[in-house]
């Protein structure tokens, strides 16, 4: 049987095309019988060879939670490629790789020391360790309103305060790109004998280009977690989990991640790992050239529309802002007179040009090695339409009908807390409309406490979580997002007329 790829091994993508080639009677789930049964609609999109690849736990394809055959070897060759002492693949993407990590680490009533601009992940894995979270603000730009790192200062005062935390967790990079000073964090963690956990969802790439930010197994990270399908070429849910040093449980890590990801993992998305892992070992350096050369471009042309502006590595002047990953491309629309929002729903639904993010004041956009020089063209073309076309009807004030929002952290993001996500969680609850929650006198002076955890998603920062008062400036943004054609989700009510509470 040819390789798929002839200069690379690639044992467990090889294991499955050896199988979906092999002629047997299928009595074994999946129920579509290799294609056979399937719904003539999907065949149609998919065609019929993938369904021949969905397999489950054949003898010759291994097992994902006592690996000993061909996904072993395929995490031990990803754990080479991308610098870490061992690998798991995971079929839950990159959510069950950060609730694997603090089950890892933290037992009931411990202490775990994260940014609040966490991923609703680590909320979830809060709720189901029982940590205690000790949140560190992030570093915030007022003028850009974004949030950005935390700092080493900042994680230094915490841990004088914490020592008996058990884990630091942080971000890197942010959603926008933005990356901290994540090597003295590493240290700082490391003078405590604590292992350093990174949510390094939208980094995966970092290791494979010397102008991209240091990959935070190079900085000194314990455990990293990578979407390998965000920013490399794995199939959408498909991500990795790395270690490295001896701060973390390796058997503690592999019982965690059976708890949190399917008995049944798609065998399609553990062989895109392996092919994505392959392809980078072999083409990665080569990719990242030229990913940074279409994303440059694009940020250099944009830069002579009128109006417009875009983060630029320039600004990586802070410890918050140490580092900026130059594939991902943030445009300001602010002075165009229209919210980042209503800025996506244009180029998407009439100029062809679909966002990754969009937020109040900012539209962002991801290259990888899937762009080409013609995307770049499209994309310039739409913000060029765009631009005119508000510029000719006269630009307004974006923030008209939105005082007092923030999408970016600030004051929003320091939320108090009033117990443990847990207990909260847990707790009796009721349902309150949105008038009650932010009609604070009823009470007292005591806000209601949130039952639930609610977030626009992207990026999936939660602005309310469970524990945490109700404030009036929470309210206003999720409002803002859901009036600007956002979407809301963990909450019981998506539309936002009902919230739930502790009782």
């Amino acid at each position: 049987m040819p390789k798929i790829m002839p200069n690379v091994r690639l044992p467990l993508l090889e294991a499955l095309t050896a199988c979906s080639l092999k002629s047997h009677a299928s009595f074994y789930a999946p129920g579509h019988k290799r294609g056979i049964g399937s719904a003539i609609a999907l065949t149609h999109l998919l065609g019929s060879q993938v369904f021949q690849a969905d397999l489950p736990e054949l003898p010759e394809l291994d097992n994902l939670f006592a690996p000993q055959g061909v996904i072993a070897e395929a995490q031990a060759l990803a754990a080479q490629t991308f610098g870490a002492e061992r690998t798991w693949f995971l079929a839950n993407g990159s959510t069950c790789g950060i609730m694997a990590a603090i089950l890892a680490t933290c037992a009931p009533g411990e202490k775990i020391i994260l940014p609040r601009n966490v991923h609703q992940s680590a909320i979830a894995a809060l709720i189901l360790s029982g940590a205690i979270p000790v949140f560190v603000h992030p570093e915030y730009d007022p003028i850009l309103d974004l949030a950005h790192s935390i700092t080493p200062e900042t994680v230094a005062a915490t841990l004088k305060q914490h020592p008996d935390a058990k884990a630091v967790l942080m971000v890197y990079p942010t959603y926008f790109g933005v990356c901290g000073d994540i090597a003295a964090i590493a240290d700082l963690v490391h003078q405590y004998n604590l292992p350093l956990i990174v949510d390094e969802a939208h980094g995966a790439h970092f290791a494979f280009h010397a102008d991209l930010p240091m990959s935070a197994l190079q900085a000194g990270a314990d455990l990293t977690v990578q979407s390998t399908h965000k920013t490399l070429s794995a199939l959408t849910q498909a991500s990795m989990l790395h270690v490295q040093g001896d701060r973390i449980d390796r058997d503690r890590v592999s019982q965690s991640l059976q708890l949190v990801q399917s008995t049944s993992p798609s065998y399609l998305l553990l062989a895109s790992l392996d092919a994505a892992r392959g392809q980078m070992a072999t083409e990665g350096q080569e990719l990242m050239d030229q990913t940074l050369r279409l994303a440059n471009e694009a940020r250099s042309r944009l830069q002579a529309i009128p109006k417009l502006a875009t983060l630029n590595p320039e600004q990586a002047t802070t410890s918050g802002f140490y580092a900026l990953d130059r594939t991902r491309l943030t445009v300001t629309v602010s002075n165009l007179g229209i919210d980042g929002f209503t800025a996506d729903e244009i180029l998407h639904q009439q100029l062809g040009v679909t966002a990754e993010l969009p937020s109040l004041r900012h539209v962002t956009f991801i290259f990888s090695l899937g762009n080409t020089k013609a995307d770049v063209d499209r994309l310039i073309a739409a913000w060029e339409t765009l631009a005119a076309d508000r510029l000719a009807k006269g630009v307004g004030n974006v923030l008209s009908g939105a005082v007092g929002v923030s999408m970016g952290g600030g004051e929003l993001l320091n939320g108090t807390q009033a117990m443990s996500p847990r207990e909260a969680f847990f707790a009796r609850s009721e349902m309150i409309s949105i008038d009650q929650a932010g009609n604070f006198s009823d009470f007292g002076n005591a806000n209601r406490i949130s039952a639930e955890l609610v977030c626009p998603y992207p990026p999936g920062i939660p602005i309310l979580m469970p524990g945490e008062y109700i404030t009036q400036d929470a309210l206003n943004v999720l409002q803002y997002v859901l009036k600007s054609g956002g979407f809301i989700t963990g909450c019981t009510d998506p539309t936002l007329k009902m919230l739930r509470v502790v009782q």
